[in-house]
């Protein structure tokens, strides 16, 4: 099924200023979005009010509409415009939410405006909660106890039938706006009327709470014909009960057993086939590891920040194909630019990818630090290695904060360890760290945090290693430590205050223990790949032959935060694009998943580090 000859002029949303929830991300997709329309000779209009975004570039679409992103105002622009179609699914939530207000408001039907990719419909099963839990049970999905209320004596009725601890989801909301557990029922009224304020249709979703299961993500693609590939499954290191933007994440997924990954595998693809998703959809799961009891959570029948995650720890370019498929294309016809292949391969990883998230709690020292279902982070890092732990620890130095390496502190007691792994906060890590340093056991601390044991073991093997440096630093240690992720900096900090980072770092040249590179190719080495997407390890092969001729490095901006947004990706888009006009090669290093910047496309080279 070819390119639907008539689509001629697109109209596609973005997302807006960034806010909590909703941050650069957005801007890489609907930049992929444009360019994969335009590729195809269709004509797009941007609509956005955002001045700093790539999307928003003169260059990057045919014409661009800096307004407010209103019914309004974007009713006038197709009016001015007449476009063909509608790509709504390339602007988070506020670009879903305005194109179901705009269907609403009947512009769609007046101006015969088509909504591409996955329709208004299917959108409405996912996003509302009570008709997407009655789909689920229609397909034989496994979803919680749950019952969709418009006001607070409804969601009073419930608990007393159902008692607590419950879980309020405010529907079509971002970001777990609106959202909570209510272990009484003081905290049951609080939430339930903030989340009647907040949905824009006035529901709020009860169900049963299952915090402490394991979270499990799956991305997916589908086209209009049925078929479904997985880009990549996601493991939360944080049980149910923290957002998954709050939460530590890591892929592919390291605690599911075969039989697992393939039922929620499974779940995912009937999911998208049940909801008719044409693009990209985020699917959620609870999981019972000690009883394989599983829930299906949530649906994003959009473009998300896991999206963004997951096309930049596979290399597979999802908002580029989604966007393609809403043209009408199927899977099979398109092409795999790393591999040459079918974009109907499944991607697969021969690496850990480990993603942060970054707070704002160093600006705002004085704000409730804990982290629970209403996200707080303002961006996050990614981190490529071999091992969980030398992903970790990349990702904990591209934050681009003091704490560098989980720290032992004395004057953390055994009650704020406790507290701290009970009711968590953005110190989690730390508290993980200072438990194992005073002896815990691996069952104590995974009984408190309901972290899985093997996030805890990984834990203590980055402690024992530090241990063992501080005992003295041999080549064969030294080799061993920079294989599990330490730097130089912290090395030389475990041999005393004689030693410097130069002098670990001449010592590693000296002993041959040097830095290799290997390639993000999407497919584990299973087909000849040629892409300029590398990470940094410790072994003997190295995939990155230098590039020839002039080049420049272009450092990158790292993890959006308060003072430093993705005006500074616009920088470093430009400055690649002002490099490659003059011939001088662009070599980009930066550690941010959701950016234009660390697009592979973009540049000469791309190295995704701290």
């Amino acid at each position: 099924m070819p390119k639907d000859p008539t689509i001629k002029k697109v109209l596609i949303i973005g997302s807006g200023p960034i806010v909590i929830g909703q941050a650069a991300e957005f801007d890489y997709a609907g930049t992929q979005a444009c360019i994969a329309c335009r590729e195809e000779g269709v004509e797009v209009v941007l609509v956005n009010s955002n001045p700093a975004t790539i999307q928003t570039d003169p260059t990057t679409a045919d014409r661009v509409y800096i307004e407010p992103l209103t019914v309004e105002s974007v009713a006038a622009i197709i009016a001015a415009e007449r476009p063909d179609g509608l790509i709504a699914t390339m602007g988070g939530q506020t670009g879903l939410n305005l194109a179901m207000d705009l269907e609403r408001a009947g512009v769609l039907d007046e101006y015969n405006v088509r909504m591409l990719g996955t329709s208004t419909y299917s959108i409405r099963l996912a996003e509302d909660r009570q008709l997407f839990a009655d789909l689920m049970e229609e397909r034989g999905q496994p979803v919680l106890s749950h019952t969709s209320v418009t006001d607070l004596w409804e969601a009073v009725d419930f608990a007393k039938r159902h008692g607590f601890p419950l879980v309020a989801r405010a529907a079509f909301c971002l970001g777990g706006t609106g959202s909570g557990h209510a272990s009484d029922h003081e905290e049951l009224e609080a939430l339930v009327t903030s989340g009647l304020k907040e949905s824009p249709v006035g529901s709020v979703l009860l169900e049963r709470s299952v915090r402490g299961w394991a979270e499990v993500e799956y991305e997916v693609l589908r086209d209009a014909e049925g078929n479904s590939i997985i880009i990549c499954n996601m493991e939360n290191m944080d049980p149910m009960g923290i957002h998954t933007g709050e939460s530590i994440v890591v892929a592919p997924s390291q605690t599911l057993s075969d039989a697992d990954y393939q039922r929620l595998r499974t779940a995912s693809l009937d999911i998208v086939r049940a909801l008719d998703v044409r693009g990209g959809c985020n699917c959620q799961f609870a999981l019972n590891q000690e009883t394989g009891e599983t829930a299906i959570i949530e649906v994003n029948p959009r473009l998300s920040r896991s999206s963004a995650l997951a096309s930049k720890a596979t290399g597979y370019p999802i908002a580029r194909v989604a966007a393609k498929i809403a043209l009408g294309y199927t899977l099979a016809e398109l092409r795999n630019d790393i591999t040459g292949a079918s974009a109907s391969a499944e991607p697969a990883l021969d690496y850990v990818v480990a993603k942060l998230p970054r707070w704002p709690f160093d600006k705002f020292r004085n704000v409730d630090q804990r982290i629970g279902m209403t996200m707080k982070s303002t961006g996050e890092v990614m981190a490529i290695g071999r091992t969980f732990e030398e992903a970790f620890l990349k990702a904990l130095r591209s934050l681009d904060t003091r704490s560098t390496f989980p720290e032992v502190n004395a004057k953390w007691t055994d009650e704020r360890i406790e507290k701290n792994l009970r009711q968590p906060t953005h110190e989690r890590p730390n508290a993980i760290y200072n438990a194992v340093s005073r002896g815990w056991s691996v069952e104590r601390i995974s009984e408190v945090s309901r972290i899985h044991p093997w996030f805890i073991e990984r834990f203590a093997a980055i402690y024992d290693m530090d241990a063992r440096l501080r005992r003295g630093v041999t080549p064969d240690l030294l080799r061993e430590a920079k294989r599990m992720g330490f730097s130089d900096e912290h090395i030389a900090d475990c041999t005393g205050e004689d030693t410097g980072q130069a002098e670990i770092r001449e010592t590693r040249k000296r002993e041959g223990i040097l830095p290799t590179y290997k390639m993000v190719d999407t497919c584990a080495g299973e087909f000849a790949a040629s892409t300029p997407y590398f990470y940094s390890t410790y072994e003997q092969e190295d995939e990155a032959e230098p590039l020839p001729g002039p080049k420049v490095i272009v450092l990158g901006s790292g993890p959006i935060r308060i003072g430093q947004g993705i005006e500074f990706d616009y920088s470093s888009v430009h400055a690649v694009e002002a490099l490659r006009e003059m011939g001088i090669k662009a070599v980009v290093i930066n550690n941010n998943p959701e950016t234009v910047s660390t697009d592979y496309h973009l540049s000469d080279r791309l190295y995704f580090e701290p």
